[in-house]
């Protein structure tokens, strides 16, 4: 086959053949295509859309470019989430010791952030010691004994979608909804899952900002889901405001332990168990529930034995800001909005976030809320605290807290619930 002839075939609107498919993923990973070919192709992808066939077809080139991962040496059906990132998401840290505990096995594999959303393992390697990076043998080592592993993905899972997100990510073809969910669900599905439970953000603070989108993304994985025989249900949730208390890396480290202890914020539980039941009945595990797990401290066990499992120490100190500036209330009344957007890259350029992915960053930066839209404040009460190392950072952070939040003398915050809506 020829690159110009695939490549006029999209650009024209067409449908690309299965083996159009095919050539192209195997050639780009070979390198037989050139970068400004597979640029032309995603391009007129982003601009003419694809089929369901299509998508589903260019997500199983994608899986077949690399391994595929499988279970079957466990004693307990297999279930994973996957969020689509938000400000202050922290939930994966609850929930794979939850389900765990609930009686099902989570291969977790996460990335890291970039931009204004955070990524899981980062704040995991705020803790001393702890390493995302495990082989396969490693990875079933730790299921065995804990029933939970968060981890990096290895080089060998989907080769192809590492290479053309690096490209997309530098020619303006990230929005592309078709190759958004294939490289999720690409990763997913070669994971060796048993079942899935995506969760969509929406909102300020999400990479989708509107219902309309987040939920053409959603049913878009479902279906690529359904397609390979993968059991996936998607629930859209709010991503207006941070979701917690805290934004960062070892400060969300902290809060997820809280949950785990029984406590922690009410919009973090909830979440947390929401997907937790999701996640379980998906796999089709039944009998304890997620809450109990909570409460009778069985989540904190085998949260305890999977950060142990991983080199890392439980009980070590988590570290800690250098440096810390207090934001206050301006004015008493109703704290009626609290963008997460706002927030989310305030956080960044205190040092938890990362510009390109080469980037480091600092484990103690982070942002501390006070307060959340609907509670009632009174003028010179904190309302963030802004965790940094150097305290040069404060500046910037502090021009993207500015019209972050409203204060309203008898205001009522427009809150959209938690789950906005379920895909299945």
């Amino acid at each position: 086959m020829d690159a110009i002839d695939v490549i006029r075939s999209k650009r024209d609107g067409g449908t690309l053949t299965a083996d159009q498919i095919d050539w192209a993923v195997d050639a780009y990973t070979r390198g037989a295509i050139a970068e400004e070919q597979m640029a032309s192709l995603a391009m007129a992808i982003l601009l003419n859309g694809m089929t369901r066939a299509e998508v589903a077809r260019w997500t199983e080139a994608m899986i077949r470019s690399g391994e595929r991962m499988e279970w079957s040496a466990l004693d307990r059906p297999t279930t994973d989430k996957h969020s689509t990132g938000g400000v202050g998401d922290k939930i994966t840290l609850p929930l794979a010791p939850v389900v765990a505990a609930c009686g099902a096995a989570v291969p977790q594999l996460s990335g890291r952030g970039l931009g204004h959303t955070g990524g899981t393992l980062d704040k995991l390697e705020s803790i001393p010691g702890w390493r995302a990076s495990l082989s396969n043998a490693e990875m079933l080592d730790v299921l065995r004994s804990t029933g939970a592993v968060i981890c990096a993905a290895g080089s060998g899972l989907a080769p192809a979608d590492r290479k053309l997100y690096a490209l997309r990510d530098v020619t303006g073809t990230v929005e592309s909804i078709p190759l958004i969910a294939s490289s999720i669900m690409s990763k997913k599905i070669a994971e060796g899952t048993g079942a899935l439970v995506l969760d969509v953000k929406v909102g300020s603070g999400a990479f989708m900002k509107t219902p309309e989108t987040a939920r053409e993304l959603a049913e878009t994985m479902v279906a690529i889901g359904t397609d390979h025989g993968l059991r996936t249900v998607a629930l859209l949730t709010a991503m207006d405001r941070p979701l917690g208390n805290a934004v960062g890396n070892a400060v969300e480290v902290a809060e997820s332990v809280e949950v785990l202890a029984g406590g922690g914020p009410s919009d973090v539980v909830e979440l947390t168990l929401t997907l937790a039941r999701e996640m379980l009945a998906a796999a089709g595990v039944s009998g304890k529930d997620p809450a109990d797990a909570l409460k009778d401290g069985s989540a904190m066990d085998v949260w305890r034995r999977m950060i142990s499992a991983q080199g890392g120490d439980p009980d070590a100190a988590l570290p800690s800001a250098r440096e810390n500036h207090v934001v206050v209330a301006p004015s008493s009344g109703v704290l009626t909005r609290l963008d997460a957007y706002g927030v989310g890259v305030a956080a960044w350029r205190l040092g938890a976030g990362r510009a390109r992915k080469e980037d480091p960053v600092s484990f103690a930066a982070g942002i501390t809320c006070h307060a959340k839209p609907g509670d009632r404040v009174t003028a010179g009460q904190p309302l963030l605290t802004l965790h940094a190392d150097d305290e040069s950072r404060f500046a910037r952070a502090l021009e993207s807290l500015d019209g972050a939040y409203s204060i309203e003398e008898n205001g009522t915050p427009e809150l959209h619930p938690l789950v906005l809506d379920r895909i299945s």
